[in-house]
Parts: structure tokens; sequence; C-alpha cells
């Protein structure tokens, strides 16, 4: 497996970086601080194709592959970890599933607008009392003469505000514990659908983050994602894809971090010259970028066996794990370089350190993605082995 990127994919980086320095980055703080987008940039990123990036063009996606998915993740990320979750939930937790799992006439009309930007979707599988457990969701789907009636309250939706489309999960048939979970694909503005609280948060601040309440809400008949009682099986297959998502945007937070951090070591001085020169500010910009490299390598491979098709699941929970919690220890790293000026909101890191927390917990948390590994390991003892082919990758600077 060779994971260096392509002549495309180095230009879709490049113009993707360029983009990003220029539109993205000089107004993450303001974006963090208003907590919430300003006018006109996803409008702007509709432009760029990103909403819909390996969806295939007869359904008006770029048609590109899941490898520069995860790098336009990572770009987005490294400048912005709101925006970058904006696209990550949107293209990985609501396009996807429609596009696997989705009948022909449910692509044609959610994918074009959805792969557009001019809808944004959203994902609904946790509960205020089935989180890491989605088996034990009491939000209920009946069926009736005139469509599905949903009850229940839903949280912890991303996208929740500017969302208009919602791959929702509700339990169709309660007495059989296989298949209680029926996936459903629900529009913005569907009787007795609303949003209910707006979170506020730690980080990520201008990602919105909301409850779903549905109160008798009535759903099209043709609203089922899937095949009925089949949903869990929609759920984790999504979050699989999710995980690479939310590993390329935490590597995207590392990269920012060692970034910000090599740059000022080299203009901030102390007893006669920039710090860059002292062994243990060096020490903690090599650990940070080895630690970066490897994390972006595990979320490639990932990246590369679900464009490839080939079973990733555990693969992603690596990237994932890894990934995350690299993100929370190099950007904690990094804000020693910058000592007590990185605790104050003039400098990026501290920002960079609310928002790594998040990848360690969302699309489940680093103590799910070891279940996953290590009942994957468990089940298939030669299973870590037949993964390890020699491969190659960009560097940490990629």
């Amino acid at each position: 497996m060779d994971f260096r990127l392509d002549d495309d994919q180095r230009q879709l980086r490049d113009s993707l970086r360029a983009f990003c320095d220029k539109e993205i980055a000089p107004r993450a703080a303001d974006r963090d601080h208003n907590g919430c987008f300003e006018d006109g940039l996803i409008a702007q990123l509709g432009e760029l194709g990103v909403f819909g990036l390996y969806v295939p063009s007869e359904f008006g996606g770029a048609g590109l592959d899941c490898v520069s998915y995860s790098m336009m993740v990572e770009e987005i990320s490294r400048a912005c970890a709101a925006t970058g979750i904006l696209i990550s939930a949107h293209h990985s937790l609501c396009v996807d599933p429609i596009l696997r799992f989705g009948s022909i006439d449910q692509k044609q009309k959610f994918l074009p607008p959805l792969s557009s930007g001019e809808w944004i979707g959203a994902f609904s599988l946790t509960e205020p009392n089935s989180g890491s457990d989605a088996g034990a969701a009491r939000c209920s789907a009946v069926e009736r003469s005139n469509g599905w009636e949903l009850n229940g309250t839903k949280c912890f939706v991303t996208n929740g505000l500017e969302a208009h489309v919602f791959v929702v999960f509700a339990v169709t048939d309660p007495d059989n514990p296989k298949r209680r979970l029926s996936a459903f694909i629900v529009e913005k503005g569907a009787p007795g659908f609303s949003i209910g609280k707006v979170e506020k948060k730690l980080g990520i601040r201008a990602s919105s983050t909301v409850e779903l309440v549905f109160e008798k809400a009535l759903i099209p008949r043709d609203s089922l994602l899937g095949e009925r009682g089949r949903g869990l099986r929609v759920a984790l297959g999504t979050l699989d894809g999710g995980r690479v998502g939310v590993a390329s945007q935490a590597v995207g937070i590392s990269q920012a971090a060692l970034d910000v951090a090599r740059d000022y070591s080299k203009t901030r001085h102390a007893f006669g010259g920039p710090i860059a020169q002292f062994q243990a500010i060096q020490w903690k910009i090599a650990d940070i970028a080895t630690a970066v490299a490897a994390a972006r390598l595990v979320t490639r491979r990932a990246a590369w066996l679900k464009q490839n098709e080939r079973g990733y699941d555990a693969e992603a929970a690596m990237a994932k794990m890894l990934a995350s919690e690299t993100s929370s220890r190099v950007v904690n790293l990094a804000m020693q370089v910058f000592g007590g000026y990185g605790y104050i909101n003039d400098y990026p890191i501290e920002r960079l350190l609310r928002d790594a927390k998040i990848t360690e917990l969302y699309e489940g948390t680093s103590e799910i993605q070891r279940l996953v590994i290590a009942r994957k390991l468990l089940s298939d003892p030669g299973w870590i082995n037949r993964g390890s082919s020699a491969c190659h990758s960009e560097t940490a600077t990629s």
C-alpha cells in the first residue's frame, strides 16, 4: 500500500490549503468567540465542492476518493476544527449512509442538494439515556396509514442548526432485541419535529450541537433508510466512516499545533536568542512531529481501506483512538512551548486545546474504540499481522 498523494491529490491539497489560509483560518478565533459560522462561509465551501467530495458525479458530487476526503477534512480542521466537523459530520454521517443504504429515489432526491451544500446534513443516534449503548434508544417510530410517527428526544446532534436533512434512528420493533432500530431520513420542517436545547460547549463552538424533539412527528412512508429493523447495522457502518472523519479532524488540529509551536519558537526570544535553540524546545517539537506523522499514517490507511471496500471497522477505531488521543497530548505539549502566553486567547493554542478534547468523545469514546479493536483481535488473532503490510505516507508537514 502506498499512501503518498498522487498529483491530483496534491493539487487538491494545495488549493484547499490556500483557501483555508486565506478564508478560514483568519476568522477562526472570531468564529469560536461568536459561536457560529459567518454568513457566506457555507456557500463558499459549497462552491469548492467539499460537501460531496466522494459522491459519484451522477448524484452531483465530485466523484473523488476517500483518501482525498480525509485529507480535505484534515486541511480544513487545521484552519478551523469547527468548520472541519461541519463538513465531516455532513459528509460521513449523512451523505454516506444515504449513498450506501438509500434507494435510488432517495439518492436522486437528497444527494444532489447535499453534495452542493445547498442542504446540510446531520446524524442523530444519541439520546439522553443512550450514548455508547445505542441499542437502548427509546425514540420510537410507529407505522401509520399516512407515514411514520416519531416520538422522543435526541441529543448532541452536530450541525443541528444548519441541517436540512437528518438521519435519525428510532425503535420500530421494541420486542425484537436484534432488530429494534430502524433508520429514517427526516427533513427540517416535518410536522411535530423541532429543535430543542442548543448546547454551549468547551470547544468547536461555531459548530452547532442541539437537541431534537419529536412530538407525534409525521414523516413520509418512504423516509425509511435501508431495511426496517436494520438501523443498528446502518448506524455502526456509518460510524466507521465517521471515525475516519474525526481522526482526520484530530490530525488537522495536531498539525496546527505543530505549526504554531514551531513558528512561535523561532520568534520568541529568551536568554539571548530564540527559544528554538534550546534542546528542551527542540525535543517537544520533534515529539509532536513524530506523533502527527504516526496519526496521519494510521488515518490514511483506514481511509484507503474504506475506499477500496475492504473491512476497516477496527482500523477506523485505531485511527480515531490514536489520532484523537495524540491530538490532546500534542496540543498540550505545544502549549508548553508558549509558556504563559499559550493560556491566553491572543494565541490560537488555547483554542486548539479546547477543540482537541472533543475528538476523544464523539463518534464513540476512546474506550469504545478499544472495545472494537480488542474484539476484532480476540475473534481473529491473525488480523493484525495481515494488516501490517509495508506502506508509504507523507511527512508530518504534508
